[in-house]
This record gives structure tokens, sequence and C-alpha cells, in this order.
């Protein structure tokens, strides 16, 4: 089975847009997003529709949860007073652009997806199984990780929230994180989605796509959003 999983699309339309048309030329069976399809980006309304009109299943992220129930806060981890008052001013101008119906449609995403891949149980989430803000980064300790993995009954978990993209593989499981399409901070700023090949094996490939980032970064600015954000997504 061949699964094309993005995530933390950020409002960020161009960028969905050239992932999905590279998507349809890897001829995937299955096609998932985990989640935050709104904030800091200049699109929300434009990439929620995208999604919908597609029927391309997808999981509530944090962000989303923050927007759809109008929560005046997405339970982002921001560092810096100046980060925390850009993430308000976003979370107040994204939840103030997004229509009522599709907060009806944020509000309705479920918080994670099970299928089955083969002879692979796999387990989509944004966050973590435990909570859908908690970041999975690359560097956790194996023992934190792998006491996480056992909380579950997947062979392979599927996250996103931390826009930095891995494959680890602890013991028989495997731990996959499909990176961002809008919001990339791993050095790279072009899209990034994964695409995953279960058989006997499980083997990951990250796809990175261009597509016109000055473009976004202009309307991110020209929309009242915090140039900080236009500069977050140049540099990636």
């Amino acid at each position: 089975m061949r699964l094309a999983v993005f995530s933390d699309v950020h409002g960020n339309k161009p960028a969905l847009d050239r992932i999905l048309q590279d998507i349809e030329s890897q001829s995937p069976d299955k096609i998932f997003c985990l989640g935050d399809l709104v904030g800091y980006g200049p699109r929300p309304n434009e990439v929620i529709e995208t999604l919908w009109e597609k029927e391309i299943q997808c999981i509530l992220g944090n962000y989303d949860d923050g927007v759809g129930f109008e929560r005046g806060s997405c339970g982002c981890a921001y560092l810096t007073e100046e980060d925390k008052q850009n993430g308000q001013r976003s979370i107040e101008w994204t939840t103030g652009v997004v229509t009522s119906e599709n907060k009806t449609y944020l509000r309705n995403l479920p918080e994670k997806i099970e299928i089955k891949a083969e002879e692979c149980r796999v387990l989509l989430v944004h966050g973590s199984p435990r909570r859908i803000n908690e970041y999975l980064f690359e560097d956790r300790p194996e023992k934190s990780l792998k006491r996480i993995l056992d909380s579950t009954e997947a062979d392979i978990l599927i996250c996103g929230h931390t826009h930095q993209p891995y494959h680890r593989i602890i013991d028989d499981y495997h731990v996959i994180n499909d990176g961002s399409v809008g919001k990339p901070k791993d050095g790279d700023n072009r899209a990034c989605y994964a695409l995953i090949d279960i058989d006997e094996a499980v083997s990951v490939d990250f796809k990175r796509v261009a597509y016109q980032v000055e473009e976004v970064a202009q309307e991110i600015i020209k929309v009242g959003l915090p140039s900080a954000f236009a500069k977050a997504l140049r540099n990636a």
C-alpha cells in the first residue's frame, strides 16, 4: 500500500496546490492530511474548501481546534513574548476570517485515524497519541517515545505538528513525521509531504515541492498578518 501523508498547511494555498499536483503523479492508494489546515497563512478558507471538495481525509490539528471552536488560543508553545503576541494576532485574525461553515467542518474532524495497511496497524495523529498539541521531535529519547508507542496498538505512527520530517525505527515500531506543507521549519522552504510504501518493509520518501514562496510572503503582509510570518516562510 502506498500512502501520501501531509500536514501543517497553515493557510498556504499555493503550497497545497503544488503538493496535491505532485501527489497525483505518485498514484497513492490513500491520501491523508494530519491537520493544521489554518493559522499563520493568508488563505485559510481556500485551504479548507480545497480539501473538503477533494474529499481528502483530514485530522483535527491544534490550530483547527482553536479556530473551529473559537477558543481564542491554538495551544501553541511560543518561546518569546514577541512570538506570543504574533501568535495572538494570528489566532484572532484567522478566527475572524474563517467562515462559520468552514468552522463547522473543522469541528467535525476526527482527532485520529486508524487503518490497516498490509499486515501493519497504522495510527495517524496530529501531535501525538496522547495530546493533539504534543511535539514528538526526532531527538526525543527512545525510552520516552517507546512508552508512547506501547500505549497504542499501532505498528506505524504517523504524525505532524513539529514541521520537521523524519523516520525513526524503534524495535519493530516506525515513527514518521511528515514535515509541513505550508510552514516548514527544517531549513528547506519547499513544501514537504511523506510518501510511504508499506509492503514487506516500510519505506519513506520525503517529497519536497517548490512553489512561489515570495508571493505568499507578500500576501501574508498584505492581509495584515505579522511580517515575522513572511520571514519564517522564506527562511524555513
